[in-house]
């Protein structure tokens, strides 16, 4: 009679089979039809509890995404605390909201329209005196008549004036973080003249805001201009239209600085950085009268994910600025095509933000793995 077969081999067959079949459906990890959690509590995070809601209810929370809504220009400041009712009013903003984002248009909170109100994003409204700078519908005819369609200005389509066309910028505030000045200068450098490779604008940095057009800071909370900063991964930055020229920065995010190169060494998913360039290239769209794009792989989408690096203008991009303040003639023409080492290291768009986070599935799975060695183990200390 052989020696009793050891149940080890067993054992570990089954739980390798059973670690195959998680990883090969990530998905299971996750309760269905739920918005998946951010991977980094922001501002936001609570509006996960509200997904579902409809017109007619009444929740906890709601007068806080009114809140929301009425900071991005959605829903007009309140004259008092905005209720927890979900009203007629709360219905049709979230309508607009799910047109200029490209979700279902349901009027109701529903997964993916909560997802999406969890992406760290741009400060600068949507919705500015009542006139949406995304809305598909509503540029529709504009963008027949110019022969494209989604990027869009601000009300009255301000721009820097022909006899401006050598701006000069300034980083006048950056002490409350813990990068070096030549760092910034570079990162700036660099974002600025992605656009004036597209345009006839030329840009170069000034000693001091007495010689600039344009001054850069870094802020925490309130800082003067009536559009505090809500701490990491809400607001990140916000600029003014032309020609006033201010650039803001929260100084509470984990600021990446990348190399000249695409790759960002210091994000990445599964971090809770946010890449500099790719916040300061956006931001300059605004200060050269761009709004926001609903395409989202356009820089100037509105919102973007965290340890994602997007810096390349897209064509939606470059018709805008062109159309504002001409084509460089050296330009050729070309948009580099969405690449891991330019503006799409983002699982869903970022700045398109609907659908896995950089670093959720890495995580679910990483829990799987310990709950299947923890199985293991005890299946051999029954032996």
């Amino acid at each position: 009679m052989g020696a009793p077969t050891s149940p080890l081999p067993v054992l570990l067959a089954t739980a390798a089979a059973i670690l195959l079949a998680l990883v090969a459906s990530p998905a299971a990890a996750f309760p269905a039809g739920l918005p998946e959690p951010p991977l980094f509590p922001n501002p936001w995070s609570a509006f996960q509890n509200l997904s579902g809601c409809h017109m007619g209810e009444e929740r906890a929370g709601l007068g806080k995404l009114k809140d929301y809504l009425s900071h991005f220009g959605y829903l007009p400041e309140p004259s008092s605390s905005f209720s927890d009712a979900f009203d007629a009013d709360l219905e049709a903003a979230i309508a607009t909201y799910q047109r200029n984002f490209g979700l279902n248009t349901t009027g109701a909170l529903d997964p993916s329209t909560v997802s999406q109100m969890l992406a760290p994003r741009c400060g600068v409204a949507d919705v500015i005196n009542g006139s949406s700078t995304m809305d598909r519908s509503s540029n529709a005819t504009s963008a027949s008549a110019r022969g494209r369609h989604l990027y869009a200005y601000f009300p009255g389509g301000p721009s820097w004036p022909p006899f401006r066309r050598e701006l000069r910028y300034a980083i006048t505030a950056s002490s409350a973080i813990s990068i070096d000045k030549a760092a910034l200068s570079g990162v700036f450098e660099r974002a600025f003249a992605r656009w004036a490779a597209a345009t006839t604008l030329r840009f170069a940095e000034a000693e001091s805001a007495a010689d600039a057009d344009i001054t850069i800071g870094f802020y925490a909370g309130a800082h003067g201009d009536g559009e505090a900063f809500d701490g990491p991964l809400g607001t990140l930055a916000h600029a003014f239209s032309p020609t006033d020229g201010r650039f803001h920065l929260d100084a509470a995010e984990a600021w990446a600085v990348s190399g000249s190169g695409g790759d960002d060494s210091s994000g990445g998913p599964g971090s809770a950085s946010v890449d500099l360039e790719s916040v300061a290239v956006h931001e300059i769209g605004h200060l050269l009268g761009l709004g926001h794009s609903s395409v989202q792989g356009a820089i100037m989408y509105p919102t973007i994910r965290t340890g994602t690096r997007k810096v390349e203008l897209r064509q939606d991009d470059v018709e805008g600025i062109q159309s504002l303040y001409g084509s460089n003639p050296d330009f050729k023409g070309g948009v580099a095509p969405t690449s891991p080492s330019t503006s799409s290291r983002e699982t869903d768009s970022s700045l398109g933000a609907v659908g896995a986070r950089p670093g959720i599935v890495s995580g679910g799975v990483g829990g799987v793995v310990v709950a299947v060695g923890l199985l293991l183990l005890q299946m051999l200390l029954t032996l």
